[in-house]
């Protein structure tokens, strides 16, 4: 099983002078010479550098306290997550299944190999504690493909001691800086031994501020969402907190982008994939949407006095959540692991490379035809809104508000796709949009909510219990759908008040 190590760290310019004295530093009472050690690295990626290109690293290292292999993730300026595996001849699958995203069906190539030989010093407070690891690395590159090239350079680099505070960094920096000391030009060893011995233009992808025409706009945004799904399927197969839910709105995302403009991409080509988009939302929703509703019922349960709790109300609510640990997160690994999931990707790629623009997309009167869009979204809203308050409280009305709430939340995408061209409307038009899905959301929660009390509550009587409690629970959760319905024809009065100005 890997390891997982958050590590911050940074990466200076050396020349044969060494390490200037780091006595003095604030907190540093002592630098521990730790002697010289000899690494040997592998560094593995595709043909075309798909992993380089997102700033990975994959290697399988001997030498040093930590042999083994290691893939290394950016999280931040100058912080990345570093997952460890034994060293084995063969690429771990746990490792090979973090890949898979950027991977797909590449062959991984060893392309650099980097011997080291590290210098190691570490920077100790005067009780003894670790502040960081400092390393001065005389680096030698060769490239193994693409390529034959050889590069020398010699780094230092500051890595911090785990829990330590990052401020402290900012000090040696400086410490390091008086000694005419730089910070690295490369992120990485293997960023600069890439450039060194083969060194390429490599063309920046597009952005929201390179736009040009309203096509130019649109695809913007279509990637950032497909950069999510990608950069968010690692996270999903290690059950990172709200990783499901985050690769689940970027597909909704780009679904409504599809559907918004269709006067700029071609539905002819983006219907199929917005269908596989659909199918994989689901897949992604199967245990997320039950976890949500669970969750809202056992606070409500929560908040009942005791004296109202009639029958094994908890027990019931326990056996319906149905948990299964891990089951959800070996259910998923399978479907990013399908054949199914790894085509839409390659799908994605297909349309960014080539996409089907429409003869609106090439207009560069980019604020008319993205504002164009964004209306049309929003007459909808208007009317599936207008139509709910029109209606008595029941069945229909739910049906209506849960309408609303699907085509605002198809507008808030709408709007933030437009936000580079329209400004300020879009941005206001975005935060609006949010809250009204915020408070359509609360009522359609409400109706699941009460939709599952009553199969609990039919459960529980044919079991001979009580069913007080469920009708208690359903009572309260009437009584928020009302308080929604109550607050929504002002709270619609201010909305269109606030998206006249589009």
């Amino acid at each position: 099983m890997a390891d997982i190590k958050r590590e911050i760290e940074r990466k200076y310019e050396s020349d044969d002078s060494g390490l200037p004295d780091l006595i003095g530093v604030a907190g540093v009472e002592t630098v521990l010479d730790k002697g010289v050690m000899e690494l040997d690295a592998t560094y593995y990626d595709t043909a075309d550098e798909r992993l380089a290109a997102s700033s990975i690293t994959l290697r399988r290292r001997t030498g040093g306290s930590d042999a083994g292999w290691h893939l290394k993730v950016p999280v931040a300026q100058g912080v990345r997550d570093e997952i460890q595996a034994p060293l084995s001849d063969t690429l771990p699958d746990d490792l090979a299944g973090l890949v898979r995203s950027r991977v797909r069906d590449a062959e991984l190539l060893p392309v650099v190999r980097l011997r080291s030989a590290r210098d190691v010093r570490d920077l100790l407070d005067s009780e003894g504690r670790l502040l960081a690891e400092v390393s001065v690395d005389a680096v030698h590159a060769e490239r193994l493909a693409g390529g034959n090239g050889v590069a020398q350079w010699t780094e230092i680099e500051v890595e911090l001691a785990d829990g330590g505070d990052p401020g402290f960094l900012d000090k040696v920096e400086k410490r390091l800086r008086k000694a005419g000391v730089r910070p690295s030009a490369s992120s990485s060893k293997l960023a600069r031994a890439l450039a060194e011995t083969a060194p390429k233009k490599r063309c920046a992808a597009g952005s929201p501020e390179d736009a040009v025409t309203a096509g130019d706009h649109v695809l913007a945004y279509v990637r950032v969402q497909r950069d999510a799904i990608v950069e968010l399927d690692p996270a999903v197969r290690q059950d990172v907190e709200d990783s499901v839910h985050s690769m689940r709105v970027a597909t909704r995302r780009m679904r409504s982008t599809f559907k918004s403009y269709d006067k700029v991409l071609d539905q002819a080509v983006t219907d199929p994939i917005s269908e596989e988009l659909k199918w994989l939302a689901a897949e992604l929703g199967v245990d997320r949407d039950r976890e949500v509703l669970t969750e809202r019922l056992t606070a409500a349960l929560d908040e009942v006095p005791r004296t109202l709790v009639s029958g094994p109300v908890a027990e019931r609510l326990g056996i319906w959540a149905g948990d299964r640990p891990g089951g959800a997160s070996g259910r998923l690994i399978g479907i990013l692991d399908s054949r199914r999931y790894l085509a839409l990707l390659d799908a994605l790629d297909t349309l960014i490379a080539d996409p089907p623009l429409l003869k609106a997309a090439g207009k560069k009167k980019v604020g008319k035809v993205i504002a164009k869009a964004v209306k049309k979204d929003f007459r909808k809203v208007t009317g599936l809104v207008e139509q709910a308050l029109e209606l008595e409280p029941g069945t229909d009305r739910d049906v209506a508000v849960h309408e609303a709430r699907k085509k605002t939340k198809r507008t808030r995408y709408a709007a933030e796709a437009a936000r580079p061209a329209l400004g300020e409307p879009a941005k206001d038009l975005v935060k609006s949009m949010k809250a009204l899905q915020n408070l359509l959301g609360e009522h359609q929660d409400s109706v699941m909510a009460r939709q599952t009390l009553r199969e609990l509550s039919a459960v529980a009587h044919a079991a001979g219990e009580s069913a007080f409690t469920y009708g208690l629970l359903y009572g309260r959760e009437e009584q928020r759908a009302a308080a929604v319905e109550a607050e929504l024809p002002g709270f619609w009065d201010g909305v269109k008040d606030g998206a006249a100005d589009l």
